[in-house]
């Protein structure tokens, strides 16, 4: 990527890039995404590229829209590197953040998407993207008419959580969260039909319905993550006991939002002891 900025903008100074993650490799949460992002951010504001959009004072700062469409392009390249055909869809929720919606290879960010608290669960669980959904692929092929319409119930599902999603700035009730925590259980129903649950995602979800809570994978399944939803008045003391008892199962476990903005330039007196300390070993 380095170079291939450096043929089209300019050269890029001599700069020594250090990467720091709390995202875990190969778990189906975006990492590479994530690294592509910052990364042409990066090169792309040191070689004149794009602008540097951090004031004196200000301790984070965002690109223009014009911008981060630039940084997502060059994210995107970095993508199909790693991956080779990805959809784009990790690097653009990296670039602009919030939610988006993918359909047939077309993204289209969510407006007004609320913050939610999850449990963001690995189960430690190695699996392939390519093998999943190649069997789901079989699948579809061997039993049209029984999966084409769980294929559309998970749309419907989808399009469902997107109205709830876009409602909830305006009206912030709790009423949404039983909801949303229906639509949860029904589309990890479907996704176990059409191939890619796992038993340690059905342990996952049987540990947090225990303390009331509800979870469905996240990714391509087949082990990997799990999310669990949050609502506003969960208890701390349930939140810790699911906690417990997911790492108890060998998992690890965060408590996490969903929704937060995408790629942030920020001040070094912005950064966390965590960060600023894995700088300093540089």
């Amino acid at each position: 990527m380095c170079l291939a900025i450096s043929a089209k903008y300019g050269d890029v100074p001599s700069v020594d890039i250090l990467v720091w993650s709390e995202l875990p490799t190969g778990a189906g949460l975006g990492s590479s995404a994530a690294f592509a992002v910052c990364l042409a951010a990066a090169l792309l504001t040191a070689c004149g590229a794009i602008s540097c959009p951090l004031k004196e004072g200000e301790s984070t700062a965002r690109w223009t829209e014009e911008e981060l469409t630039l940084i997502n392009s060059w994210a995107f390249q970095g993508e199909r590197v790693i991956h080779g055909n990805p959809s784009g869809v990790d690097n653009a929720v990296g670039t602009w953040g919030g939610a988006l919606r993918y359909q047939s290879g077309k993204i289209t960010p969510l407006k007004r998407v609320p913050t939610l608290r999850i449990l963001l669960t690995n189960t430690k669980v190695p699996r392939s993207t390519k093998v999943l959904v190649a069997g789901v692929k079989e699948k579809i092929l061997k039993f049209p008419a029984i999966m084409n319409p769980v294929l559309d119930s998970i749309d419907a599902i989808a399009q469902e959580c997107q109205s709830v999603l876009e409602a909830m700035p305006a009206n912030p009730s709790p009423e949404y969260y039983p909801v949303l925590e229906e639509l949860f259980d029904i589309n990890q129903h479907h996704l176990n039909v059409i191939g890619v649950g796992h038993p340690s995602l059905d342990r996952l979800c049987q540990v947090t319905a225990s303390h009331g809570l509800h979870s469905k994978l996240t990714g391509a399944g087949g082990g990997g993550c799990g999310i669990t939803l949050l609502r506003p008045d969960t208890s701390p003391l349930a939140v810790e006991a699911a906690k417990r008892d997911l790492c108890a199962c060998g998992f690890e476990c965060w408590e996490t939002n969903i929704g937060a903005p995408g790629v942030t330039l920020h001040s070094s007196s912005s950064l966390n002891a965590e960060v600023l300390h894995a700088l300093s070993k540089s």
